[in-house]
């Protein structure tokens, strides 16, 4: 027992030399460190730009300069760049990559006709704007992040992808580019040009367009003006409107559309279009029935947009089913050729 108690004095003995060396290193590490200081703050690194991530090379569109027209200034930048920015600001980057390409060679069109067949009047000096209303929109980088967020690389690697995989390759109509004009969804068909804007091109015709409620987000949607409030939009447009004691009166002669659009009503006695009808009251379309309801007219709408051209929703329908982009654009521009071959 005497010399087990040796030993266990022994090992105490240790531990306490142990512990006082630790915390003498310890203690002296401290005193020669400083004061304690917050580690820096660790900001990760941004992904490349779009710019940045365009591969190296030499392609048509990245020879091709665009006069782009934003706010009050014009700057000059690759057509494949405007491409990018084009494109990620009219189609939802989530759509199938041939509706994408589909997009890229229609909006590529537009400005190679602006280029080469019609100026935009709007701003001669320069064949693209910003304003979608006029050209087509646009976004640059800065807001494709802010937009994107965490998707920023899977859309934009998505939309570069659909604009290189058709460098050059536009959409003719004996031998020029065509206006490729686009809209967002149809109703069941897409309308002629001339029901639009009065003239006719041969290439920009009905036929059918495959979109669905199912796969078209607010497909259907309806818009409500209580009856002072028509008569009020009527009366602005046309003074000598005239209003009888029924309102079931009010709206005859409706003439549609090959397509089902209102062509022509009559309103008060008064001759409007289906655009200005679409215009006054804010309609996302002229596919559009309406009733009565109590004091309220309800205008129930189907499809977006002004219907005449490439149908964005009904090209990535055919994309679904794994139509390819050239076969899109000939199904909904008639009679062209996409050039080169």
């Amino acid at each position: 027992m005497r010399i087990i108690g040796q030993i266990l004095g022994i090992l105490l003995k240790i531990i306490i030399c142990v512990l006082v060396i630790t915390v003498t290193f310890a203690v002296s590490l401290i005193l020669l460190s400083g004061p304690y200081a917050e580690p820096p703050e660790v900001i990760p690194e941004l992904p490349p730009t779009f710019e940045e991530m365009i591969p190296q090379g030499s392609r048509n569109d990245s020879y091709v300069m665009v006069s782009l027209l934003i706010g009050e200034e014009i700057v000059e930048l690759p057509l494949e760049i405007y491409l990018i920015g084009a494109v990620s600001a009219e189609m939802p980057a989530s759509f199938e990559l041939e509706a994408l390409k589909a997009q890229a060679v229609a909006a590529r069109t537009n400005v190679l006709y602006r280029m080469h067949v019609m100026p935009n009047l709007r701003h001669p000096n320069a064949q693209a704007c910003t304003d979608y209303t006029c050209c087509m929109a646009y976004s640059d980088d800065e807001n494709l992040r802010e937009r994107w967020g965490e998707d920023y690389i899977r859309y934009i690697t998505r939309v570069i992808g659909a604009v290189l995989d058709t460098d050059g390759i536009y959409i003719s109509y004996k031998g020029e580019p065509i206006l490729a004009v686009f809209h967002s969804s149809s109703a069941g068909k897409t309308e002629a040009s001339g029901n639009v804007w009065i003239t006719d091109l041969p290439y920009l015709t009905s036929v059918d367009s495959p979109e669905t409620a199912e796969l078209v987000p607010g497909y259907i949607t309806t818009v409500t003006a209580p009856k002072q409030d028509f008569k009020d939009k009527i009366a602005n447009v046309r003074p000598d409107a005239v209003f009888g004691a029924s309102e079931g009166s009010w709206i005859t002669d409706i003439t549609y559309t090959d397509s089902g659009r209102i062509l022509e009503l009559t309103i008060g006695g008064a001759v409007f279009r289906g655009t200005e009808l679409r215009s006054m009251f804010s309609l996302r379309s002229t596919a559009v029935s309406f009733e009565w309801i109590g004091d309220d007219i309800v205008f129930t709408v189907t499809g977006n947009g002004h219907g005449v051209g490439l149908s964005q929703y009904g090209a990535n329908a055919m994309a679904m089913d794994r139509i390819n982009f050239r076969s899109i654009l000939n199904h909904y521009y008639t009679d062209v050729e996409l050039l080169p071959k």
